[in-house]
């Protein structure tokens, strides 16, 4: 089980173009999630992974007047739990449609669908803008016999919303071990048995056979690498749902998906963060 550092940064001023700036640079240096509030940012690294003289660097480069203040500290993976019952973890609804919980929640709204997350080290619980994103635009479609292949699936959020909303077939990919084995158990708590849930990257689509949707809430880098592999595991007429960028990133990803034969036919801008419809022709 991975150990993760949580990096603390406050700002003076602190405003969304000074958070969401921080959190665009620290993603390049593979921190994963981010909660800002109204005196910074806090970001979530794997330990191994974190690199202090970067994040020094960004601060020393940062292109707007601020001050800073940075603390870090570690959290044991088998500590992750009560960080996010602790600290960030509350029930989110989405569009009233929505509710997605912990075990460990007492209190929650009634909604149409139920989605229960244990996040431990996987990340992918909704309060993400980019994964909220992803449930809005899950949530207008009619998935009604359709096949689902989602890329990077964390907690598996997305493979078992699907599922609920009835699609029939769903693979979960995700790199991470831990994390795969997290989204399983996530699987199994909603009582989503026939997941088909990988372990690997881009290279496991070569396990699958095409499908009518095709999700990946991942990140810039990662997307533009491998659209060509998601683009190539969709059926003409399929739908490409792609978050995990922010908007100013939205024209790049968009020339690279026009090379694939898939256009934009929707997005959805929340505090800068996209989440995207492309269609293959």
């Amino acid at each position: 089980m991975h150990d993760y550092i949580s990096l603390r940064i406050d700002t003076n001023p602190t405003n969304e173009t000074i958070t969401d700036l921080l959190a665009a640079f620290l993603a390049d240096l593979e921190f994963e999630s981010f909660e800002p509030d109204s005196k910074g940012i806090t970001a979530y690294v794997r330990k191994n992974l974190f690199n202090d003289e970067a994040v020094r660097n960004i601060i020393a480069e940062f292109p707007i007047k601020t001050e800073f203040k940075i603390s870090s500290r570690e959290i044991k993976g088998e500590d992750w739990n009560k960080e996010w019952e602790q600290n960030y973890y509350e029930p989110i609804v989405i569009d009233n449609s929505c509710v997605i919980r912990a075990t460990f929640h007492k209190d929650f709204p009634n909604c149409p669908i139920e989605i229960i997350i244990d996040p431990k080290m996987a990340f992918g619980t909704g309060h993400h803008f980019t994964t909220a994103n992803m449930i809005r635009l899950l949530l207008n479609e009619d998935l009604t016999g359709k096949s689902v292949i989602d890329m990077g699936t964390g907690t598996g959020i997305l493979a078992i919303l699907c599922k609920k909303l009835g699609s029939s077939s769903v693979a979960g990919i995700e790199i991470d071990p831990y994390a795969l084995e997290n989204a399983i158990e996530n699987g199994q708590l909603n009582g989503e048995k026939e997941i088909k849930w990988i372990c690997g990257d881009a290279h496991s689509l070569e396990q699958l056979d095409i499908s009518d949707y095709f999700l990946a809430n991942i990140n810039r880098n990662v997307i533009l690498s491998d659209l060509t592999k998601y683009a190539g595991k969709l059926k003409k007429g399929g739908k490409l749902f792609l978050s995990g960028f922010y908007k100013s990133d939205l024209d790049i990803i968009e020339n690279e998906a026009v090379k694939n034969s898939l256009h934009k036919v929707k997005e959805l801008v929340d505090n800068e963060w996209v989440g995207a419809i492309f269609e293959k022709k």
